[in-house]
């Protein structure tokens, strides 16, 4: 379980965001409010590389899929690539700056064609989350400061299917504490393709409410509401509404009453190590990260559904996993440490 954590050292300034090399099993790639990038390497002690990309913070990384070699960086209203295996000569390699606001979150899609940024400047939403879909080559999800989910055909340019959470029978929870909390979505996950034996082709949503919602992508005839047997510590299904009348999905909402987030959740992801896709890592402003176990909530039961809490000391701002046994869940807090945890 995760019972002691390892710390990374190398931020003069909070850690901000964390990606972990699939390629490279053991790399770990973090960044700070310092507009630094340290490279560590699971073996060592000690960070192996640290460079200085700028004055502004750095808020989100992703490496190039097929080439981990190529690591973007945002930063500002930038995007910069870099060559991450000339460490002694870390210029970057190409400058993107087509965002006008600072730059929420970058993501490129499963074939390294795509490059997508999210930012606070967006003329019809307010963006601060964005994956693409592996399975459809023309799909994005984005979500926002609106309290909306939006799946785009983004060569065409326009939603096709939205959920707006800011609605109040849309995904409503009824554990305390959470009523006043804005929907608002601030992270998006979805299964890389050799996961979705596992996972289903779903997407995962964690909630400015203290939600994480689980949501199917895929059209499938809605099946009828769980019946819950009085207790509260049921896991809760429901058709979400929509403001796309052809997207009226099930969803597992986890909450509070199933041992979930008492403040919002900040970010979540999908494990990458052992069975991939085995589980679901949400971490929050309630100083907690919380691993939920996938299998149990096609049950809809809440039996074994929360597989661990992990108490912090600060807020989380991003997490990640690695495809390693051990050392395997990396997490930001709002401290300049970063921690890193072995999952089983």
């Amino acid at each position: 379980m995760a019972n002691s954590f390892r710390r990374l050292r190398g931020h003069k300034d909070t850690a901000t965001c964390c990606v972990a090399s699939h390629e490279k099993p053991g790399l770990v790639v973090t960044a700070g409010e310092d507009g630094c990038v340290c490279l560590f390497d699971m073996r060592c002690k000690e960070v192996i590389y640290t460079m200085e990309v700028g004055e502004n913070p750095i808020s989100s990384l992703c490496f190039k899929p097929g080439n981990e070699d190529i690591l973007y960086v945002a930063a500002g209203m930038e995007i910069k690539s870099f060559d991450i295996s000339m460490l002694t000569s870390w210029k970057a390699v190409k400058t993107f700056a087509c965002n006008a606001e600072e730059i929420n979150q970058v993501a490129c899609n499963s074939k390294a064609s795509f490059l997508g940024a999210t930012d606070d400047g967006g003329e019809v939403k307010i963006c601060s989350t964005v994956q693409f879909i592996p399975w459809r080559p023309y799909e994005v999800i984005t979500g926002g400061l609106d309290s909306k989910l939006v799946l785009w055909d983004f060569s065409k340019g326009r939603p096709l299917k939205v959920v707006d959470y800011g609605m109040s029978q849309v995904g409503n929870s009824n554990a305390p504490g959470q009523c006043l909390n804005p929907a608002f979505v601030h992270s998006v996950a979805v299964p890389e393709v050799d996961m979705l034996d596992k996972t289903g082709k779903m997407c995962v949503v964690g909630r400015g409410d203290g939600v994480v919602d689980v949501m199917a992508i895929e059209p499938e005839p809605a099946p009828a509401k769980t019946k819950t047997s009085g207790k509260k510590s049921q896991v809760k299904s429901g058709t979400a509404s929509t403001a796309n009348d052809s997207w009226s999905r099930m969803s597992i909402y986890l909450d509070e009453a199933v041992g979930g987030h008492s403040a919002a959740v900040s970010c979540v992801t999908i494990s990458s190590f052992g069975e991939k896709g085995k589980f679901i890592i949400s971490g929050g402003n309630d100083k907690s990260v919380k691993v939920w176990n996938v299998d149990c909530m096609k049950t809809s039961s809440s039996s074994d559904i929360l597989h661990l809490n992990i108490d912090l000391t600060k807020k989380v701002n991003w997490l990640c996993t690695t495809p390693c046994d051990t050392d395997n869940l990396v997490v930001c807090d709002t401290s300049k440490v970063v921690k890193v945890y072995s999952i089983s």
